[in-house]
């Protein structure tokens, strides 16, 4: 029993001392932003929302006159593309991409990030025998891109020094 315990405290001591640390939201350097340009019932807005809120030191508003910066959207889009078919003319394979333009500024207009594109693609095989399952696949992607971009999101708000 004794020998569980040292060598569970020898393992705890280790990862200490390698500075090993789990991923925290980043620090912003401004205390409240406003979310401008989105679609009503944007998911990747409903995403940014979440990831900032797990900052400790900002605070998403409704207005942008309440906000000490705005973050717009510019462009919010998914396409999707053949990428391989057979001879017969059956999809085999599609590539997915998601696009997320966007600019960051004060709430008087000086612009702190200027018009910013992040674009991500995913490949993805296709039967028509599995449709409804390359469906949610196609879905789970997406999702998945879209969490992507608004991490890359926050790691460039993050780089932004205090208005």
């Amino acid at each position: 029993m004794r020998r569980r315990l040292a060598l569970g405290a020898l393992g705890a001591t280790a990862l200490a001392g390698c500075g090993f640390e789990l991923r925290r939201a980043p620090e912003l350097r401004f205390r409240t932003i406003a979310l401008a340009g989105f679609a009503p019932k944007s998911p990747l807005a409903a995403e940014l929302r979440t990831q900032i809120a797990a900052s400790p030191s900002t605070l998403v508003v409704e207005s942008p006159l309440q906000a000490q910066v705005v973050l717009e959207s510019l462009a919010d889009g998914r396409e999707k593309s053949v990428v391989a078919s057979t001879a017969f003319g059956e999809v085999r394979e599609l590539q997915l991409r998601s696009r997320f333009s966007f600019r960051l500024r004060t709430a008087q207009g000086r612009e702190l990030i200027p018009a910013t594109e992040i674009m991500l693609s995913r490949d993805m095989s296709y039967r028509e025998s599995a449709a409804l399952a390359k469906e949610l696949e196609e879905e789970s992607l997406y999702r998945a891109m879209q969490n992507d971009i608004a991490a890359q999101v926050m790691r460039r708000l993050a780089s932004v020094p205090a208005p």
